[in-house]
């Protein structure tokens, strides 16, 4: 095992045992390594398609989202009002009035929008977690943790796969105008290999819905993660970058490492949802 490969290793290993921890034993580790990944990721992506630019409107628009979180947060925990929620219009109108007095908005302006895409893509899905992990004023992050087996076995698969039977000259890519080296036998080796965990999550009475609704979870949030894929890599190449940032050793930043789970957890939420199994 050369070096890289060992460091990419060991640092996804200790990443995923410190995400198990939070997700766990504890609300506020759960609350803590959302509020981590997302004040993370949101400065990733300011960072990628603004530089240095509107430095007071990302703290706040980053605030914005950290006090989202908290007030779903104390919602289910604590049962706080429902109408309280919406103070967390109160950072976000500050975010837009600071446009006022920002120096960098001359000429500029049209980046302002990076703002919001970044609340929209990455805090919201984000807070939204909460829905599943504390369902009902309890803690659980049980399907959160099915979820991200799901999502995580997706990956390997498409990568797997993909590396194995994908490098032929003559096989058929995915998206080539945005990431060359996915090829369609990836993303059906991606497929088999989420349902296989969502089955196996099942067998160990983790995931506890039908197993047709198991099946179709698996196939909705694994397309869902390819489209979050091809979504974060189409604004890397529009902005030069090959990695979001460097959070993690050996895999890149924390937006190239969970791109995936912004869009298929949300999927996977409201399709459960939708049949009554939250």
């Amino acid at each position: 095992m050369n070096s890289s490969l060992k460091l990419r290793t060991v640092s996804g290993i200790v990443f995923v045992l410190v995400m198990l921890g939070c997700l766990l034993f504890s609300p506020y580790l759960y609350a803590a390594l959302i509020i981590y990944m997302m004040v993370g990721m949101m400065h990733e992506f300011y960072a990628m398609t603004m530089g240095d630019i509107f430095k007071v409107p990302r703290i706040l628009a980053i605030a914005s989202g950290i006090i989202f979180f908290a007030l779903l947060f104390c919602f289910f925990s604590y049962r706080i009002p429902a109408k309280l929620i919406s103070l967390g219009m109160i950072p976000l109108t500050a975010t837009m009035l600071s446009l006022l007095f920002d120096k960098d908005r001359k000429g500029r302006l049209k980046d302002f929008s990076h703002i919001f895409t970044g609340l929209v893509y990455i805090a919201v899905p984000l807070s939204l977690s909460t829905f599943i992990a504390l369902k009902d004023g309890s803690f659980s992050c049980i399907l959160l943790i099915c979820f991200f087996v799901i999502i995580w076995c997706s990956d390997i698969g498409a990568y797997t796969i993909g590396m194995a039977f994908g490098r032929k000259e003559d096989s058929r890519k995915l998206c080539p105008d945005i990431s060359p080296k996915k090829t369609w036998i990836g993303f059906w080796g991606g497929m088999a290999f989420s349902i296989i965990a969502a089955i196996v999550l099942k067998l160990t009475g983790l995931l506890n819905i039908h197993w047709l609704h198991c099946i179709a979870l698996a196939v909705m949030m694994h397309v869902a993660g390819v489209l979050g894929d091809l979504f974060e890599s189409a604004w890397k190449r529009a902005c030069g970058v090959k990695d979001s940032g460097k959070a993690i050793p050996g895999h890149g930043g924390l937006l190239d490492r969970f791109d995936s789970t912004l869009m298929a957890v949300p999927v996977g939420t409201i399709y459960l949802a939708l049949f009554n199994l939250l």
